[in-house]
């Protein structure tokens, strides 16, 4: 699914700028946007570190902060401990991780947000937005909420996080929470991993135009990614056939 909205539309030069950053920050995750600006300006684009990181920002992958009437302090107190140092994954529906990701499109992009159980890397549910309005993200957890529940659910801390309809809702279906350290996740691997197999196998080898024709290899790469692509470190079972086993 995807929500139709206008999104605050950007300059073409920095809508392209935005792919470039994309496909770098997909093999670099590391990256911040000092970085990223020496980078693209190795590569002969015209830019500043300002307009880098705010376009990171655009993209969501730079943390962001609550607006400026809103100190930092009230973003920390959302903020929530690391619980899965040393555990041991071994079931289903132990622990969720969530992430959201940029999609780039002809002369657009839009946000994809997906929910992967850890243990069997299958993706529970996933939405497809063209803004980062939180919404999205919080329709799309009550719909795998209503479904099953995890033990845990783990997260970087983003704004679509760290406030406290996000906390609400995961307390009230008694779920833990647990946040990677600040900025970009490396702890959440499995889903970021989804991501870099997702664009590389599908987005970066075509061109879509619209929501409509990006939603549409989406669907069809879940169902090859559930059914057909072996994980290696699922001993080459595809996520589909680990929980037919233990389901």
């Amino acid at each position: 699914m995807y929500r139709q909205r206008e999104p605050r539309r950007e300059a073409l030069e920095n809508v392209q700028l935005m792919h470039e950053i994309d496909k770098l920050y997909t093999k670099h995750p590391y990256f911040g946007y000092r970085r990223m600006t020496s980078n693209r300006q190795e590569q002969g684009w015209d830019v500043n570190r300002k307009r880098v990181r705010r376009l990171m920002r655009v993209m969501g992958i730079e943390a962001i902060y609550p607006g400026p009437n809103l100190s930092k302090r009230y973003h920390v107190q959302y903020i929530r401990s690391y619980l899965l140092r040393g555990l041991n994954i071994n079931r289903l529906n132990q622990v969720w991780g969530v992430d959201i990701t940029y999609l780039r499109m002809g002369k657009g992009f839009m946000y994809l947000f997906v929910i992967i159980d850890w243990y069997s890397r299958k993706i529970i549910d996933d939405g497809l937005s063209s803004t980062l309005e939180k919404a999205f993200v919080l329709t799309c957890l009550k719909r795998a909420l209503e479904r099953c529940q995890p033990e845990i659910i783990n997260s970087d801390q983003g704004s679509h996080f760290t406030n406290p309809d996000y906390l609400d809702l995961l307390s009230e279906h008694h779920v833990n929470v647990s946040m990677d350290g600040k900025g970009r996740a490396r702890d959440n691997s499995r889903t970021e991993r989804f991501f870099r197999s997702l664009k590389y196998e599908w987005i970066y080898r075509n061109k879509y135009e619209n929501p409509r024709a990006l939603r549409r290899p989406i669907t069809a790469y879940l169902g090859f990614y559930h059914t057909e692509r072996p994980h290696q470190a699922l001993g080459d079972a595809t996520p589909e056939e680990v929980h037919a086993r233990v389901a």
